[in-house]
């Protein structure tokens, strides 16, 4: 099963659109496909976004999505690296995909470095797909 981190942009996107591919990827999580990684830290920066006022999510949406992670996902204490990255905020989800062997997935790869693991959500689903092709030949 495939591990991902995701990160909080990806998480928003999901909560404030039913459709799209960060919901594709949450649906993915929901159904158990794909295996969610999280931190305490993420968890914490998940709760904090979710709750800004200005994007106006409905506490009970809210506490459904942190039940859900916390009901799917498996916790882990990552790793600190010290690689420099343009947004500091972003290390906790880069260490915690190092330290689980996951796959970050985010809308803001430009904030990390190239690296054969972080992904774009198009990007990911698009990768899942190539693979089933090739596991169904």
């Amino acid at each position: 099963m495939r591990r991902v981190v995701v990160d909080t942009n990806v998480l928003i996107s999901s909560a404030l659109s039913s459709e799209g591919n960060p919901t594709r990827i949450m649906h993915l999580v929901s159904d158990r496909q794909i295996q969610l990684f999280y931190s305490s830290e993420i968890l914490d920066e998940y709760r904090r976004v979710l709750a800004y006022e200005r994007l106006n999510i409905k506490l009970q949406t809210q506490e459904s999505i942190i039940a859900a992670i916390l009901r799917l996902g498996i916790l882990i204490e990552p790793i600190i690296s010290n690689l420099k990255l343009p947004d500091e905020t972003d290390r906790i989800f880069y260490d915690t995909a190092k330290a689980s062997d996951a796959i970050l997935i985010t809308g803001n790869s430009r904030h990390y470095p190239s690296e054969i693991f972080i992904m774009t959500p198009y990007d990911f689903l698009l990768k899942l797909e190539k693979e089933e092709q090739t596991s169904n030949r």
